[in-house]
């Protein structure tokens, strides 16, 4: 008779030590994962604020000067009629805001959206975007991709 036996499988021990190095990995990818997907989500803020400078553009072409707020989300069928742009990004992770809209001028505001993760991401929760002289320069510039 053998009294060694063959054994097969795990113990519970080393099932628990593999438990605890996936967590510990998980734990420690998670933080870099998240800022990631963040950073990539951040491409939402940039198209939305790219269809705001067409819509001025556009907007500037008929008017006196740039649009407001008020002007881009009015609706086209309004008695005066606006752009009809929603405040909020076709993902919904950033609304817009103008401010300052004058001849030559104009600053677009995208904030990232509260109760989303984006509301999460340091120091690129808002982005501006300010339009002088058909020149544009960006705020927080470690946020934009370029």
């Amino acid at each position: 008779m053998n009294i060694l036996r063959h054994r097969q499988g795990f113990t519970l021990i080393e099932l628990l030590i593999a438990v605890a190095i996936g967590g510990i990995l998980a734990a420690l990818a998670m933080p870099s994962y998240n800022a990631q997907v963040r950073k990539s989500r951040r491409a939402d803020a940039v198209s939305m604020v790219a269809a705001v400078q067409q819509a001025q553009e556009r907007w500037r072409a008929n008017n006196a000067s740039y649009g407001s707020q008020a002007d881009l989300t009015r609706a086209t069928t309004d008695t005066l009629p606006g752009m009809g742009m929603t405040a909020t990004s076709v993902k919904g992770y950033y609304t817009f805001a103008v401010s300052g809209a004058a001849p030559s001028s104009y600053t677009v505001t995208a904030t990232a959206v509260a109760g989303t993760s984006q509301a999460l991401d340091a120091g690129c929760t808002v982005l501006d975007v300010v339009v002088q002289n058909g020149a544009s320069s960006y705020t927080q510039n470690q946020c934009w991709s370029k």
